[in-house]
C-alpha cells in the first residue's frame, strides 16, 4: 500500500522523537532502537531475547504490541507541533504468524493526520536468516495533547 508524503509542522521532529524515545523506559527494557524516522513514518527494531519470549520461544505478543504501539505513536508524533505530546487512545492488533526470528522490525505509518486525532497503521516483521516475514499488523488512533505538563514529549 502506498502512503502519501507528509510535511512536518516542526523542523525538529526527528530530534523530538529521538529525545522522547530515549526517555521511554520500556523501549530500553526490551532492547528496542530507532532505525528510521521520517515525516509520518518511524521504524523500531529489536533483537530476539529469551526474556522477551513466551513459552514456545516466540517473541511474546505483548512485546510485538508494545513496539508496534511505539512505532505508530512516534509516526504520528513526527507530524505534531513542537509543543505537543502524544498518547495512544485505541489500537487493534492482528497477530498473523508466530514471532519467530533473530530480529524484528516494527514500522509505524500515518494514514490520516489530524489536529487532535491521528490514524496510523503498523506492520511487524520477523527477520530470520535474512528472510523477512509479516507477523502482525496494527491500527492505532492517537491524540495530540497540548498544554499538559504531565504529557510532554
Amino acid at each position: 500500500m502506498e502512503f502519501p508524503r507528509f510535511e512536518p509542522r516542526d523542523e525538529g521532529y526527528a530530534a523530538r522523537v529521538q529525545g522522547s524515545f530515549a526517555r521511554q523506559g520500556v523501549m530500553a527494557t526490551i532492547g528496542a532502537s530507532l532505525a528510521g524516522i521520517e515525516p509520518g513514518r518511524v521504524v523500531i527494531e529489536l533483537a530476539w531475547a529469551a526474556g522477551l519470549s513466551q513459552q514456545h520461544g516466540f517473541l511474546h505478543a505483548g512485546m510485538v504490541a508494545t513496539a508496534l504501539d511505539s512505532a505508530c505513536g512516534y509516526a504520528g508524533f513526527t507530524l505534531m507541533p513542537a509543543d505537543a505530546g502524544v498518547l495512544t487512545i485505541e489500537y487493534k492488533i492482528n497477530l498473523l504468524a508466530p514471532a519467530k526470528g533473530q530480529r524484528f522490525r516494527m514500522v509505524g505509518q500515518v494514514v490520516k493526520p489530524g489536529r487532535t486525532v491521528t490514524v496510523t497503521e503498523g506492520r511487524a516483521y520477523a527477520i530470520d536468516e535474512g528472510r523477512e516475514k509479516l507477523i502482525a499488523t496494527m491500527s492505532a488512533t492517537l491524540m495530540t495533547v497540548l498544554g499538559r505538563e504531565d504529557v510532554k514529549n
